[in-house]
Protein backbone atom coordinates (compact mmCIF):
# COMPACT_ATOMS: atom_id res chain seq x y z
CA UNK A 1 0.00 0.00 0.00
CA UNK A 2 1.35 3.56 -0.91
CA UNK A 3 1.76 5.78 1.50
CA UNK A 4 -0.33 8.62 0.78
CA UNK A 5 -0.11 12.70 1.49
CA UNK A 6 1.25 13.92 4.96
CA UNK A 7 2.33 11.04 5.95
CA UNK A 8 4.66 10.77 3.17
CA UNK A 9 5.79 14.38 3.77
CA UNK A 10 6.30 13.34 7.44
CA UNK A 11 8.93 10.59 6.70
CA UNK A 12 10.47 12.71 4.31
CA UNK A 13 11.55 15.40 6.90
CA UNK A 14 12.32 12.87 9.56
CA UNK A 15 15.08 11.44 6.55
CA UNK A 16 16.19 14.76 6.00
CA UNK A 17 16.48 15.61 9.76
CA UNK A 18 18.45 12.42 10.84
CA UNK A 19 20.60 12.82 7.69
CA UNK A 20 21.68 16.27 8.95
CA UNK A 21 22.05 14.90 12.76
CA UNK A 22 24.65 12.62 11.69
CA UNK A 23 26.20 14.74 9.82
CA UNK A 24 26.72 17.06 12.83
CA UNK A 25 28.66 13.95 14.37
CA UNK A 26 30.89 13.92 10.96
CA UNK A 27 29.78 10.79 9.23
CA UNK A 28 27.40 8.44 9.65
CA UNK A 29 28.32 4.57 11.05
CA UNK A 30 27.64 3.36 7.20
CA UNK A 31 30.01 6.09 5.99
CA UNK A 32 32.67 5.19 8.79
CA UNK A 33 32.47 1.39 7.71
CA UNK A 34 33.53 2.43 4.29
CA UNK A 35 36.26 4.37 4.45
CA UNK A 36 39.39 3.42 2.98
CA UNK A 37 42.07 2.33 5.07
CA UNK A 38 45.16 4.62 5.18
CA UNK A 39 48.36 2.71 5.00
CA UNK A 40 50.74 2.88 6.82
CA UNK A 41 54.36 4.09 5.07
CA UNK A 42 56.40 1.90 3.70
CA UNK A 43 60.35 1.56 5.11
CA UNK A 44 63.31 1.98 3.19
CA UNK A 45 64.98 -0.67 2.34
CA UNK A 46 68.58 -1.04 3.55
CA UNK A 47 71.13 0.24 0.90
CA UNK A 48 73.56 -2.89 -0.52
CA UNK A 49 76.93 -2.01 0.09
CA UNK A 50 80.20 -3.83 -1.27
CA UNK A 51 81.39 -7.34 0.41
CA UNK A 52 84.73 -6.07 0.47
CA UNK A 53 88.27 -8.30 0.35
CA UNK A 54 88.56 -9.68 3.37
CA UNK A 55 84.54 -11.86 4.08
CA UNK A 56 85.56 -14.30 6.32
CA UNK A 57 87.28 -17.99 4.45
CA UNK A 58 86.75 -19.50 8.00
CA UNK A 59 83.49 -19.98 10.09
CA UNK A 60 84.86 -23.11 12.20
CA UNK A 61 85.48 -22.55 15.75
CA UNK A 62 83.91 -19.95 18.09
CA UNK A 63 82.04 -17.78 15.67
CA UNK A 64 78.96 -16.73 18.01
CA UNK A 65 77.39 -13.71 19.02
CA UNK A 66 80.01 -12.54 21.21
CA UNK A 67 82.96 -11.08 19.41
CA UNK A 68 84.58 -9.96 22.39
CA UNK A 69 85.81 -13.16 23.99
CA UNK A 70 87.18 -16.21 21.78
CA UNK A 71 87.38 -19.54 22.86
CA UNK A 72 90.50 -20.59 24.05
CA UNK A 73 92.07 -17.11 24.62
CA UNK A 74 93.11 -15.57 27.83
CA UNK A 75 92.27 -12.10 27.22
CA UNK A 76 89.39 -10.46 26.18
CA UNK A 77 89.22 -8.07 22.48
CA UNK A 78 91.06 -4.51 22.58
CA UNK A 79 88.36 -1.99 21.88
CA UNK A 80 85.58 -0.31 23.52
CA UNK A 81 83.21 -3.14 23.94
CA UNK A 82 79.73 -2.40 21.77
CA UNK A 83 76.70 -4.20 21.63
CA UNK A 84 74.58 -4.22 18.44
CA UNK A 85 71.32 -5.30 17.89
CA UNK A 86 68.21 -4.60 15.67
CA UNK A 87 65.82 -6.38 13.61
CA UNK A 88 65.30 -8.29 9.99
CA UNK A 89 61.95 -6.85 8.61
CA UNK A 90 60.22 -6.87 5.35
CA UNK A 91 59.55 -3.11 3.99
CA UNK A 92 55.90 -3.36 5.57
CA UNK A 93 57.85 -3.88 9.20
CA UNK A 94 56.56 -7.21 9.03
CA UNK A 95 59.20 -9.58 11.03
CA UNK A 96 61.70 -11.95 8.78
CA UNK A 97 61.99 -14.78 11.53
CA UNK A 98 65.02 -16.83 11.31
CA UNK A 99 67.05 -14.60 8.64
CA UNK A 100 70.59 -15.53 8.92
CA UNK A 101 72.47 -12.62 10.06
CA UNK A 102 76.36 -12.85 9.77
CA UNK A 103 79.47 -9.84 10.46
CA UNK A 104 82.60 -9.24 10.24
CA UNK A 105 85.15 -5.94 10.93
CA UNK A 106 88.33 -5.46 11.74
CA UNK A 107 89.48 -5.92 15.53
CA UNK A 108 90.81 -2.70 17.53
CA UNK A 109 94.45 -2.63 15.24
CA UNK A 110 92.40 -2.02 12.22
CA UNK A 111 93.68 -5.61 11.03
CA UNK A 112 90.95 -8.21 9.27
CA UNK A 113 90.88 -11.73 10.58
CA UNK A 114 91.71 -12.77 7.40
CA UNK A 115 95.17 -14.07 5.66
CA UNK A 116 95.00 -11.22 2.75
CA UNK A 117 95.13 -9.17 5.15
CA UNK A 118 98.42 -7.75 5.88
CA UNK A 119 99.87 -7.46 9.41
CA UNK A 120 98.28 -11.03 10.71
CA UNK A 121 101.06 -10.44 13.15
CA UNK A 122 99.37 -7.54 14.48
CA UNK A 123 96.10 -8.89 14.87
CA UNK A 124 94.44 -9.31 18.00
CA UNK A 125 94.09 -12.96 19.21
CA UNK A 126 91.33 -12.17 21.28
CA UNK A 127 89.23 -10.41 18.83
CA UNK A 128 86.55 -13.08 17.10
CA UNK A 129 86.47 -10.74 14.27
CA UNK A 130 83.09 -12.98 13.20
CA UNK A 131 79.95 -14.18 14.23
CA UNK A 132 76.56 -15.14 13.25
CA UNK A 133 73.16 -15.67 14.85
CA UNK A 134 69.55 -15.98 13.71
CA UNK A 135 66.61 -13.75 14.03
CA UNK A 136 64.22 -14.51 16.51
CA UNK A 137 60.21 -14.86 15.78
CA UNK A 138 59.95 -11.11 15.85
CA UNK A 139 63.61 -10.50 13.53
CA UNK A 140 65.84 -9.87 16.45
CA UNK A 141 69.23 -10.12 16.61
CA UNK A 142 72.39 -8.79 18.89
CA UNK A 143 75.79 -8.88 18.60
CA UNK A 144 78.51 -8.10 21.50
CA UNK A 145 81.51 -7.00 19.69
CA UNK A 146 83.58 -3.65 19.67
CA UNK A 147 82.91 -0.38 18.40
CA UNK A 148 84.80 -0.47 14.41
CA UNK A 149 87.38 1.73 14.10
CA UNK A 150 88.79 3.63 11.07
CA UNK A 151 91.59 2.31 8.51
CA UNK A 152 93.33 3.86 5.72
CA UNK A 153 91.10 4.90 3.52
CA UNK A 154 87.74 4.17 5.20
CA UNK A 155 85.88 5.46 7.79
CA UNK A 156 84.38 3.07 11.00
CA UNK A 157 82.08 -0.19 9.60
CA UNK A 158 80.81 -3.26 10.00
CA UNK A 159 80.17 -5.68 7.25
CA UNK A 160 76.43 -7.74 7.40
CA UNK A 161 75.37 -10.56 5.56
CA UNK A 162 71.70 -11.60 5.64
CA UNK A 163 69.89 -14.36 4.19
CA UNK A 164 66.22 -15.02 4.80
CA UNK A 165 64.46 -18.24 4.53
CA UNK A 166 63.05 -17.54 1.68
CA UNK A 167 66.04 -16.87 -0.22
CA UNK A 168 66.64 -13.14 -0.20
CA UNK A 169 70.22 -11.95 0.62
CA UNK A 170 71.62 -8.62 1.56
CA UNK A 171 75.04 -7.28 2.19
CA UNK A 172 75.85 -4.08 3.41
CA UNK A 173 78.09 -1.80 6.15
CA UNK A 174 76.68 -0.22 9.33
CA UNK A 175 78.73 2.91 9.65
CA UNK A 176 79.18 5.28 13.09
CA UNK A 177 77.50 8.54 13.60
CA UNK A 178 79.54 11.94 13.90
CA UNK A 179 82.49 9.68 12.67
CA UNK A 180 84.43 12.87 10.64
CA UNK A 181 85.11 9.65 8.17
CA UNK A 182 81.92 9.46 6.77
CA UNK A 183 81.89 12.70 4.66
CA UNK A 184 84.98 11.29 2.58
CA UNK A 185 84.06 7.37 2.54
CA UNK A 186 83.77 6.36 -1.40
CA UNK A 187 81.49 3.21 -0.28
CA UNK A 188 78.92 4.59 2.20
CA UNK A 189 78.62 8.28 -0.27
CA UNK A 190 77.75 5.70 -3.36
CA UNK A 191 74.51 5.82 -1.52
CA UNK A 192 72.91 8.89 -3.32
CA UNK A 193 69.58 9.31 -1.57
CA UNK A 194 70.34 11.17 1.69
CA UNK A 195 67.63 9.42 3.35
CA UNK A 196 68.17 5.86 2.50
CA UNK A 197 72.22 6.62 3.39
CA UNK A 198 71.21 7.64 6.58
CA UNK A 199 69.61 3.71 7.12
CA UNK A 200 73.40 2.88 7.01
CA UNK A 201 74.77 5.00 10.33
CA UNK A 202 73.63 4.32 13.80
CA UNK A 203 74.47 6.27 17.01
CA UNK A 204 76.81 4.45 19.78
CA UNK A 205 75.43 5.58 22.72
CA UNK A 206 76.71 4.98 26.34
CA UNK A 207 74.89 1.53 27.51
CA UNK A 208 76.14 0.84 31.11
CA UNK A 209 72.76 0.00 32.30
CA UNK A 210 74.17 -3.09 29.50
CA UNK A 211 77.44 -3.21 30.18
CA UNK A 212 79.86 -1.44 32.41
CA UNK A 213 81.81 1.31 29.83
CA UNK A 214 80.05 -0.43 26.74
CA UNK A 215 78.12 1.04 23.58
CA UNK A 216 75.07 0.46 22.36
CA UNK A 217 73.98 0.92 18.64
CA UNK A 218 70.64 -0.34 16.94
CA UNK A 219 69.97 -1.33 13.16
CA UNK A 220 67.27 -2.04 11.61
CA UNK A 221 67.37 -4.28 8.49
CA UNK A 222 64.69 -3.84 5.87
CA UNK A 223 64.68 -6.55 3.34
CA UNK A 224 62.72 -5.87 -0.16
Amino acid sequence: MKIQGSEARRQLRRRILEGAGLAALGASPLAARWQPAVAAPQRIPTPRQSLGPFYPDDWSGDADADLVVVRGEAARALGTVAHVRGRVVDTDGRPLAGAFVEIWQCDANGIYRHPRDRGQGRRDSGFQGRGQVRAADDGAWAFRTIRPVPYPGRTPHIHFYVRTVDGRELITQLYVAGEPGNERDFLLNSVRDPRARERLIARFDPADRIEAGALLAEFEIVIA
